[in-house]
C-alpha cells in the first residue's frame, strides 16, 4: 500500500504540470484584456502600457508562465488584478463556503440517492422501480438553474419561508444559516441524487443476477446478508467512482447554483474573475479544483483495495 501511494502521488506531478500549461493557456487565449477591463475606456495609451509593466503583461508569454509557475510552486498564486488582493486569501475567504455546500449537497444525494436505487433493484420491474426511473429521467433532465428560480419563487416569493440568497453563520445564527442553505442544497444535490440512484440500481441488479449471489442463496442465507455481505461490497466499486466524480465537481464549485443563489463561494469566485478579466484569480481557483480533483480521486483509488480485495494495488 506504501509503494501505491508514493506511485500514485509521484503521477499527480506530470498532470498538475500539465494543469498549469493547459490552465495558462487557455486564460492568456481568452479574448479581451484586464488592463483596459481596470482602467476603463477613458485611460490613455501611455497608462495602459505603464499598467501592462507593472501587471508583468508586457513580457513573452513563456516568461509569464514560468515567472507564474514558480511562484505557484512556492504557494504564491499571485494577486488580483483588480483589488489587489492575494489569490490565496481570496480563496481561503470563499473555499468555507463552496466545501460546508458540497458536504450537506453529498450528504443528502448519499442519503436519497443510494436507499432510492437499491429499493429499485429490489423490486425491478415493479411499480417502485418505475417511480425511481422517473425520478432519475426527471432529475437528469431538469437544468440547474431552471430548478433554482423555480424554488426562488415557490418558498421565498410566494410562501417567504427561505431567504431567497446569501449566506448566513452556523455559529452565531444556526437557524437563518440553515435557511439559507436549504434552497442551495436541494438544487445541487437533485442532479447527484438521481446519478447515484441510476448507478446503484444498475450496480445491484448487475450484482444479484451473479454467480456468487445463486451460491449464496443456495446455501440457505438470508436476503439480508447476501445483500450487506456480498451483493453491496462487490456493487460499490462504480458507486464509489461515481460519487467520488461528483464530490471532485461539488469541491470545484458549483458555478451555476452559487450564482443563482449568490453563495460566496469559489464558483462565484470564479465567475467573477472571467467577467473582470482577472487573470491570477481566474488561474489560482481552476488550479485549486484540478488539485483537489485528483486528490479525490487518489482517494477513491484507494477505497478501491479496501471495497476489493483481488484489485492489485501494486504490479
Amino acid at each position: 500500500m506504501a509503494r501505491y501511494l508514493i506511485r500514485r502521488v509521484c503521477e499527480l506531478v506530470p498532470s498538475l504540470l500539465l494543469a498549469t500549461v493547459l490552465v495558462f493557456l487557455i486564460i492568456n487565449a481568452s479574448p479581451g484584456d484586464p488592463v483596459k477591463m481596470k482602467l476603463g475606456t477613458e485611460a490613455t495609451p501611455e497608462q495602459i502600457e505603464a499598467e501592462r509593466a507593472k501587471l508583468g503583461l508586457d513580457r513573452p508569454l513563456p516568461v509569464r508562465y514560468a515567472i507564474w509557475l514558480r511562484d505557484v510552486v512556492r504557494l504564491d498564486l499571485g494577486r488580483s488584478f483588480i483589488n489587489r488582493q492575494e489569490v490565496w486569501s481570496l480563496i481561503r475567504q470563499r473555499f468555507p463556503a463552496t466545501l460546508e455546500l458540497a458536504l450537506l449537497a453529498m450528504a443528502v444525494a448519499v442519503l436519497v440517492g443510494v436507499p432510492l436505487g437499491a429499493v429499485a433493484a429490489l423490486n425491478q420491474n415493479g411499480k417502485v422501480d418505475s417511480f425511481v426511473t422517473g425520478f432519475n429521467a426527471l432529475g437528469l433532465s431538469v437544468p440547474v438553474f431552471w430548478l433554482g428560480l423555480l424554488l426562488i419563487m415557490f418558498f421565498s416569493v410566494h410562501l417567504g419561508w427561505l431567504p431567497p440568497s446569501g449566506r448566513g453563520d452556523l455559529t452565531a445564527h444556526p437557524w437563518e444559516a440553515w435557511k439559507n442553505l436549504a434552497m442551495p442544497v436541494v438544487c445541487l444535490a437533485f442532479y447527484s441524487c438521481s446519478v447515484f440512484a441510476r448507478f446503484v440500481r444498475s450496480a445491484l441488479i448487475d450484482a444479484l443476477g451473479s454467480d456468487y449471489v445463486r451460491t449464496a442463496r443456495a446455501k440457505g442465507l438470508t436476503e439480508g446478508a447476501v445483500l450487506f455481505r456480498h451483493v453491496l461490497r462487490n456493487a460499490l466499486i462504480p458507486i464509489v467512482t461515481v460519487m467520488g466524480i461528483s464530490f471532485g465537481q461539488l469541491l470545484g464549485g458549483a458555478v451555476i447554483t452559487e450564482s443563482v443563489f449568490s453563495w460566496p463561494g469559489m464558483g462565484r469566485l470564479l465567475v467573477s474573475g472571467i467577467m473582470n478579466k482577472d487573470y491570477s484569480v481566474v488561474q489560482g481557483v481552476l488550479l485549486i479544483t484540478v488539485t483537489l480533483f485528483m486528490l479525490v480521486t487518489l482517494c477513491v483509488d484507494i477505497l478501491y483495495a479496501y471495497l476489493d480485495p483481488r484489485i492489485k494495488l501494486v504490479k
